[in-house]
Parts: C-alpha cells; sequence; structure tokens
C-alpha cells in the first residue's frame, strides 16, 4: 500500500508562481509540497522576455497600482538575487508618428518616482546623432530616451526559488502531473504520478494551491472538480533570437506603427533576443510555436529603427510561450491586465486557491498576499521574511557582483575568465559547490564545447532537478546557443548514460525551434 504524506500545503503548478509560493510557505515553517507535470519552468516561466520591469506600457492603460507594485519588486529583487538579475540600460527611439515626446517624457517620470527608485539610474533625454546609443539608429531618429529596468534569468529564478523551498523542507517533484485532487473528511487528497517512473504519491493537505498558469482551468474543472467563475485569457508571446548588431550593453526599446514595443536586448554576449508579440491563443497550451507571420512581424519593427537590415537568414532561434493572463474582459491582448487574482474556494472549510495571472516581476509579492489569504482560513502563518531573504547563491555579503567576481577569481585563479563569469552569473555563490575540490580546467571533467563540463552537468542533475539534456542544455543553461549540433548530441548521449536512463520521448523536455 502506497504510504500518504501529509502536508499543510500542496502547490500544483512549478512555475515561478508556484515555487513562489512553495518556498514562502515553507520559510513560515509549513509542511508543502508541490508538483509539477513536465520540468521546473517548462512553460510560460521559461519563455518570457528575461526581464524584471514594471512594465513601462503598462501605464497607458492606467495600471499605476501594478506598475508601482512591480517597481518596488524591481527593487527586492535585485538586492536578493543579483547573480541572476542585474540593471539594463533602455533606449527608446522616439518617432514623430506614434506616441508624441511629451507623453513618452510622462510616462519615464512616472516611472522614475512611483516606485521609489533607491538602486538604479534614473531617466535621461538622448542626442541620438552624438550619443554612441543612437550610432545603430536610423539617421531620421534624432531624440531618444534612456531609462533603467532589470535582466532576468527567468528559468534559474524558478530553479532556485524551488531549491530554497526544498531546503526549508519542502517535497518537490517533477515530471509528477497530479492525476486526482478530492475533498474528503476535511482535507484535500492528492495522487500524482511520475511520468517518467510511473511512481504514485499521494498526500493529504490541508490546502491546495492551483499554480497551474496556463492549466489552471483544467485544474480546476479535470483534477479538483471544483468550480470558479474566473477565467484565464491565453495569449502568446513569441521572440527571435539573433546575432547581436550593435556596440554596447544597452538594450533598446521600439514603438511599432500599431502602438506596440518590442524588446531588442543584449543576449547571451554575442547574440540578441527580440520579442514580444501579443497573439490571442485558443489551441492547447502545450501546442504552442512561433509563426512565420510573428517572425516577419519582429524583423520589420527591428528593421524600421536599426541601420543593419535584419533578414529570416539572420534568425537564429525562436520560441513561443503561453501567458495566462487574467480575463478582465478587454478585447485586445496588449491591454488584458497584467496583474493577478486570488480566487479562494473555501467549500467544506477544505479550501482551494487559485492564482489567475501574474507576472514574473510580481511572484514574491503575489505568494506573500496568497499566504495572507490562506491565513484567514484552514492555515496559521509565521510572519513575512522573502522581502530580505537571498535566494541561494545571492548571498554575497553585502558586495556587489563584480566584487564577488574579484573574491572568486581569488579562490579559483585557475578558472579562465569566461568560465569563472558563467559559474559566478549562474550559481552566485553555490559556484564552490559546483567546482568542489577541482583545482584545474581537467578537474572538471569532460568538456563538451563551450563553458560546458562535466562538472557543472553532474551538479544541475544532482542538486537542481535535471533529467534530460534538455533541461540542462535549455532552462538551467543557455549552453544549447552556443554549442554546435553534435556536440549537443554527444552531449545527450553522456548525459543520458550518466542519469541511469534515457526519458520516453513524451517526458522530453521542450527546447527553442531551431531557425
Amino acid at each position: 500500500m502506497t504510504e500518504t504524506q501529509e502536508v499543510d500545503l500542496f502547490v500544483i503548478g512549478g512555475g515561478i508562481n508556484g515555487v513562489g509560493i512553495a518556498r514562502d510557505a515553507a520559510g513560515r515553517g509549513l509542511s508543502v509540497a508541490l508538483c509539477e507535470k513536465d520540468d521546473l519552468a517548462e512553460g510560460t516561466s521559461s519563455r518570457s522576455g528575461k526581464l524584471v520591469h514594471g512594465g513601462l506600457r503598462y501605464l497607458e492603460y492606467f495600471e499605476f497600482s501594478l506598475v508601482r507594485k512591480a517597481l518596488i519588486e524591481r527593487e527586492v529583487l535585485l538586492r536578493n538575487a543579483p547573480h541572476i538579475i542585474w540593471p539594463m540600460r533602455f533606449v527608446l527611439p522616439h518617432s514623430r508618428n506614434d506616441r508624441p515626446a511629451w507623453l513618452v517624457r510622462l510616462g519615464l517620470f512616472l516611472y522614475d518616482y512611483l516606485g521609489g527608485r533607491a538602486r538604479l539610474p534614473g531617466t535621461r533625454v538622448l542626442d541620438l546623432g552624438r550619443a554612441p546609443e543612437g550610432q545603430a539608429i536610423q539617421d531620421m531618429y534624432r531624440k531618444g530616451f534612456e531609462y533603467s529596468d532589470c535582466w532576468v534569468d527567468d528559468a534559474r529564478l524558478v530553479v532556485l526559488n524551488a531549491m530554497d523551498a526544498a531546503e526549508r523542507g519542502a517535497t518537490i517533484l517533477t515530471r509528477a502531473p497530479c492525476v486526482s485532487a478530492r475533498r474528503e473528511q476535511g482535507k484535500w487528497h492528492v495522487t500524482t504520478r511520475n511520468s517518467v517512473t510511473g511512481e504514485i504519491r499521494n498526500f493529504e493537505a490541508r490546502v491546495l494551491v492551483n499554480a497551474a498558469g496556463p492549466w489552471v482551468r483544467d485544474v480546476i474543472t479535470n483534477v479538483a472538480a471544483s468550480s470558479s467563475r474566473r477565467n484565464v485569457r491565453l495569449v502568446k508571446g513569441s521572440h527571435i533570437i539573433v546575432p547581436k548588431f550593435w556596440r554596447g550593453e544597452q538594450a533598446y526599446l521600439v514603438q511599432n506603427h500599431d502602438k506596440r514595443v518590442i524588446f531588442v536586448n543584449p543576449y547571451e554576449g554575442d547574440k540578441a533576443l527580440i520579442g514580444t508579440t501579443d497573439i490571442a491563443h485558443d489551441g492547447p497550451a502545450d501546442a504552442v510555436a512561433a509563426e512565420e507571420a510573428e517572425i516577419t512581424y519582429l524583423l520589420d519593427v527591428v528593421n524600421r529603427y536599426f541601420k543593419e537590415q535584419l533578414s529570416r537568414d539572420d534568425v537564429l532561434a525562436v520560441y513561443s510561450g503561453v501567458r495566462a493572463l487574467f480575463d478582465d474582459g478587454k478585447g485586445n491582448p496588449s491591454a488584458v491586465t497584467r496583474d493577478y487574482v486570488l480566487d479562494l474556494d473555501d467549500s467544506d472549510n477544505v479550501p482551494l486557491l487559485n492564482i489567475f495571472g501574474g507576472k514574473i516581476t510580481t511572484y514574491r509579492e503575489l505568494a506573500e498576499k496568497a499566504l495572507h489569504r490562506l491565513d484567514k482560513t484552514a492555515l496559521r502563518i509565521g510572519g513575512d521574511w522573502t522581502a530580505d531573504a537571498p535566494l541561494p547563491g545571492g548571498d554575497m555579503d553585502g558586495a556587489d557582483f563584480d566584487l564577488f567576481v574579484n573574491r572568486a577569481k581569488g579562490d579559483f585563479p585557475w578558472l579562465p575568465r569566461p568560465l569563472l563569469l558563467h559559474y559566478a552569473r549562474l550559481y552566485g555563490t553555490r559556484m564552490h559547490r559546483l567546482i568542489g575540490a577541482a583545482g584545474s580546467v581537467d578537474g572538471l571533467g569532460r568538456h563538451f564545447g563551450g563553458l560546458l563540463y562535466e562538472a557543472e552537468a553532474r551538479y544541475l542533475h544532482r542538486e537542481e532537478w535535471a533529467q534530460t539534456a534538455e533541461d540542462v542544455l535549455w532552462r538551467r543553461t543557455k549552453h544549447q546557443l552556443h554549442l554546435t549540433g553534435g556536440e549537443q548530441r554527444e552531449f545527450a548521449r553522456w548525459f543520458e548514460g550518466m542519469a541511469g536512463r534515457a526519458l520516453p520521448e513524451h517526458a522530453r523536455a521542450g527546447s527553442p525551434d531551431a531557425a
């Protein structure tokens, strides 16, 4: 007979909201279990624009509360995860055919002061004809603005929250969909089944949290046999990756004729990430891919502003994700709110909390508010704690990232600087666990190409739930963008042997589509 594990809180969904709630709850002393049907962050949370930002364009829809909340959280996250989140300056070339300059200036003024900006530099006006940041911009755009936001490694943000939750006692199950959840005798009786091994796990929980993102309605209806008047709208966002075509570390925000704004961000050193589109998605959340029309749209926007003209042949890879936005009745997908709604079904005094909407930047605040909501039901929770708690690897003792790197260079003088920066950026202070007793590059084990060595792959398998080559190459890292096809295949063969089994095709994780 399968043993039943008793927990205070059971979370369905291993995206950013699910792991954020699991971490917060575990840190308050609650017993927690979380299941994810695929890999951590395999869905929406690894297919974002990689930004921690207030959402400058949301001001146009009068979402002042959301922008203020996001700007405050931007500072919190930057402080607690300086290895995977860092400041970035964005250049916004102004076109007379789009938003008037006074409106842009007003929006940037509000953006600077709504959230009590403390760590990031403010807005400035640029003469694009003279400023270095304008050298890549077509001559017809003479005026621009520059403002601050932050970059984030979105998938690693998810994994680090899951790691912290596990280290505080939470049970984290990947590739283990919830196959049933029923109210019985004052508790939730939850069953998961591992899609690789077939292992069945049973849980009894006082509270069930549905953080399934695009699958939130499926969990409500088909898993928990519950109901809710609220709904989500699925909106597809696609990105393209091309070689970087400008000098400098700045990013760009350009406005298209249809008033949409597109980010053009430096990515992985020598590449650029361009996106995103906003298209209503009516099909299954699992079946999403960038259409050629979306790729053309993004290329056309870039070519409108930049001197170097991109073609379809420049596209190295594309990826697409579905955002599950709270359905507020707005017709235009771009106008649908990015804020979240916490929907509590307390039938029979056995609570089910459904999470509708949300965005990466506000995940920590969402988790905090979710626990506050549950404090009024079956749970009695401790005080708030995550605002001042570094994520794994982010505990740099007040040092900024550059100072941390200099210290790490003293600890590992034999590490080539590109490899040192790679480990520091992805793992922060945890890089010592990855490197272990190695005293030379040879001590890191087999080299698979680029910056990928055996020690990193073993660490990810051992400590970060990586079960496939794709988990390593695309979500835990971005090595896939720097290895040849042959190197990727060789690594996959080695990894499956090291992990002890080859996963069936239906359990393999996704990765960006080849161009």
